[in-house]
């Protein structure tokens, strides 16, 4: 079944329509009898017209001058329609068709002409035809305003009603977090994004309503990308804190029964246990172990709470990464290994002089641990953009790419067998990331045809 929906165009249309065909109605009421009472005036002016010659001929004639006057101005003006009554009431003279029974009219003028005689001018079927025709041109002016104004209704409806169907129709988008679009602007356009500065909105207050809705919604999009952007942080860090609680655990749990076992032995004097010394020294060194690996996850935690913050400064490369070579040339040189630097004198970072020891401490280590005995290590810096990059290469290394996505990660040892060994504890990596994270700075590990290359950007001075 058909209905009709009762939108606000209809409503603006319909009330708008009313109101116009109210005023006109009134108007026509008001000025209807101004209108004939006008027309009136002016028939009878026309009558008084018509007739002053004769009147004015008649005046202080006797009743038989006055019959030869009138018949000789009838025999002129055979389409004049009149009669003379004397002060008895008796008509001496009336012309054919003429009403000489009716009183004066609206179209019926009586002028006097002296000794008692009265001359009354008649143009009824004049007045007829005028009234048919002002009753004619009055309707047709009345169709043409009522035709006028609902041509006028309808488009001042479309144009109100069109801006709040769009917004509607916007709105009703945007409760769907859906992207509004405009209409192209030409036959076969593409339909773009709309922008809350698109000439498409009025320069009105209906358009300043949809600039601002439009501009809510973008802020509310960016809002909702934001906090889903921040919950799935939070929700990678949860993550990433279970892992790394459930890996240190794992980490700490493995030495300390160690040393326990170690430790009940030796209060058991069991076997080899029974040498106190040695032992005691074996459970020295595993708790020493424990103890760095435990000073590093503070250290990890700081860094992930902003516990640490950098101090940025103007540092010279060269003397940063020749500070921390000592501490670890004696391992190198005990591998047979070779480190070899290249770093200009003039290359100065801005950067936090302990984080980036600290950085380089860990990340030449974990070179020198990894490179084949009798490798080459290569230390150097140069600039990229308005950066320095220093950049740590081990020779001869080949890493899997599964393997290298997840040497960042807490605890992570590729040979975990021999990394326990060495003393690694498997968070020099992940403090190196973390700690270039609070820097700002850009790194990465890549594998290369012939070697591992580590590399991070720091502002140039």
């Amino acid at each position: 079944m058909f209905t009709i929906h009762r939108g606000i165009f209809f409503k603006v249309f319909t009330y708008t329509a009313i109101f116009l065909l109210a005023i006109i109605c009134v108007t026509v009421g008001v000025f209807s009898q101004q209108f004939l009472s006008f027309y009136n005036t002016t028939q009878q002016q026309q009558l008084y017209t018509s007739y002053q010659n004769l009147h004015e001929r008649l005046i202080g004639k006797s009743n038989e001058e006055i019959i030869r006057e009138v018949e000789t101005f009838f025999a002129y003006n055979q389409s004049f329609t009149f009669y003379i009554r004397d002060d008895e009431g008796r008509v001496i003279f009336t012309t054919p068709n003429a009403d000489t029974s009716g009183g004066l009219g609206e179209h019926r003028i009586r002028m006097s002409v002296g000794y008692g005689h009265t001359l009354f001018a008649v143009n009824r079927a004049g007045s007829q035809i005028n009234y048919s025709g002002l009753i004619q041109r009055s309707l047709f002016a009345l169709a043409c305003m009522l035709a006028v104004g609902m041509v006028g209704a309808f488009i001042f409806a479309r144009q109100m009603t069109d801006p709040i169907k769009r917004l509607a129709d916007d709105t009703k988008r945007m409760a769907n977090l859906q992207d509004v679009i405009s209409q192209p602007e030409r036959p076969g356009a593409l339909f773009r994004k709309l922008e809350p500065s698109s000439p498409q909105f009025a320069n009105d207050e209906i358009g300043s309503l949809a600039r601002d809705v439009h501009f809510m919604y973008d802020k509310l999009k960016d809002t909702i990308s934001k906090l889903e952007d921040e919950i799935l942080r939070v929700r990678e860090m949860e993550e990433s804190q279970r892992y790394f609680f459930a890996a240190a655990s794992h980490e700490l749990k493995t030495p300390i029964a160690a040393a326990s076992v170690l430790l009940e032995g030796m209060i058991e004097n069991i076997g080899d246990y029974k040498d106190h010394p040695k032992y005691l020294r074996e459970v020295v060194k595993l708790m020493d172990a424990q103890n760095k690996v435990i000073s590093e996850i503070f250290e990890l935690v700081n860094l992930y709470d902003r516990k640490i913050i950098p101090v940025p400064k103007e540092i010279s490369v060269s003397e940063a990464v020749n500070s921390v070579l000592p501490n670890h040339q004696t391992l190198a040189d005990a591998n047979g290994q070779h480190i070899i630097t290249n770093i200009p004198k003039e290359h100065f970072c801005i950067a936090d002089h302990e984080m980036l020891k600290k950085i380089l401490s860990n990340v030449i280590l974990n070179a020198v641990q990894n490179t084949p005995q009798g490798g080459e290590i290569t230390i150097w810096s140069e600039p990229v953009s308005d950066q320095y990059r220093i950049s740590v290469f081990n020779k001869g290394v080949v890493i899997e790419k599964e393997v290298l996505s997840k040497l960042f990660d807490p605890f992570f040892r590729e040979d975990k067998a021999r990394s326990r060994k060495t003393g690694r504890s498997g968070l020099g990596l992940t403090i190196v990331k973390k700690t270039l994270d609070v820097m700002g700075a850009d790194f990465a590990l890549e594998q290369k045809e012939n070697g591992v290359l580590f590399w991070m950007d720091l502002p140039a001075v």
